[in-house]
């Protein structure tokens, strides 16, 4: 029996006419985190509007090349090897997700990778709004000491059985999930919703710096960018980054050069975050992001005029796991 931690919907309180009327939990597993890594698992959960669990789906993907991180995901490439394509599962994926809100753990990555998967199989998932589990605890202040699964479930007293293995994990995840849902109905609380751009351009060019005749397809840096304006960040910007310290919603955050997780990526997780994706530096800028500090792009220059803070890819994505609140908030 899962105990609510929460606030719950008390008998005869209606349920928010605005709130979906039902719900896709979905964890997939990949053979990494950069733009051409591929799915190798996936689960989904079929919740109801109240977050009452339908019925579940799994199954395993042939990523048709090295399988990544074993140590993590423990699917060898003799596990997969009989396992079906993407494209032989793409059908039965739609109709799980068909209507229904996407609601994962950093459900951009999640979205992103489903929806390259759909855009090399020529086709997009019938999904059109997703859903971030680390959002929702921050909207309900839930007070976890990180935004980790297994530390919001633990706040649910959920057991995980198997850590980094899709059926576990969402349901690990509709379990957390289902009481966060009414404490937000009987708060009222507003979902954050965001909306899931299809992503529908695929190229078989090789990367730059790929070689010929070598590796796998690649991505031309436009195929997965399609022309989109930012909703304006919601808070205040409270300044520059300050080493030692946590990032705060309202920084404005600005990116340069290559990244290896892809930079439409790494931008939606930094503005669901709470943070200003800033397109150029200014003397407003909080923190320059680049793998390169050493190069002469015009952002980089500029952030040594300003004395702006510059740190790399990797010490963003640890920053990004604990976000701290605008002021006031």
């Amino acid at each position: 029996m899962l105990e609510d931690r929460t606030t719950t919907v008390s008998p005869g309180t209606p349920w928010p006419a605005a709130y979906p009327k039902g719900y896709a939990v979905v964890d997939v597993e990949t053979t990494g985190l950069a733009r051409d890594d591929r799915i190798i698992s996936a689960a989904v959960y079929r919740l109801d509007e109240r977050g009452e669990v339908e019925d579940h789906w799994y199954t395993l993907v042939n990523p048709e090349r090295d399988p990544g991180p074993v140590w993590i995901h423990g699917l060898t490439s003799e596990v997969l090897e009989g396992a079906p394509l993407f494209t032989d599962v793409a059908e039965e994926f739609s109709a799980r997700l068909d209507g229904r809100v996407l609601v994962a753990h950093n459900a951009v990555f999640d979205w992103q990778m489903i929806a390259r998967e759909y855009a090399r199989a020529k086709a997009e998932a019938p999904v059109r709004q997703r859903l971030c589990t680390i959002a929702l605890s921050k909207e309900l202040g839930l007070p976890l000491p990180n935004h980790k699964l297994e530390t919001l479930a633990a706040h649910f007293g959920v057991v995980q059985r198997r850590a980094h293995h899709a059926l576990d994990d969402a349901r690990v995840l509709a379990e957390a999930f289902r009481p966060s849902l009414r404490a937000a109905a009987a708060g009222n609380v507003r979902l954050p919703l965001l909306e899931c751009r299809p992503l529908t351009e695929w190229s078989d060019t090789p990367r730059i710096g790929q070689q010929a005749g070598g590796g796998h397809g690649g991505y031309r840096p436009s195929s997965w960018r399609p022309s989109r304006k930012r909703p304006a960040c919601p808070y205040p910007n409270p300044g520059r980054y300050e080493d030692g310290k946590p990032l705060q919603q309202g920084m404005r955050v600005a990116f340069s050069g290559d990244t290896s997780v892809d930079r439409e990526l790494l931008e939606d997780r930094a503005a669901e975050a709470g943070l200003h994706v800033a397109t150029s530096i200014s003397r407003l800028t909080s923190l320059l992001v680049t793998n390169d500090p050493d190069s002469g792009t015009s952002k980089v220059l500029k952030a040594r005029q300003f004395g702006t803070p510059v740190v790399d890819e990797a010490a963003f994505g640890q920053l990004l796991r604990d976000v701290a609140p605008a002021t006031g908030t």
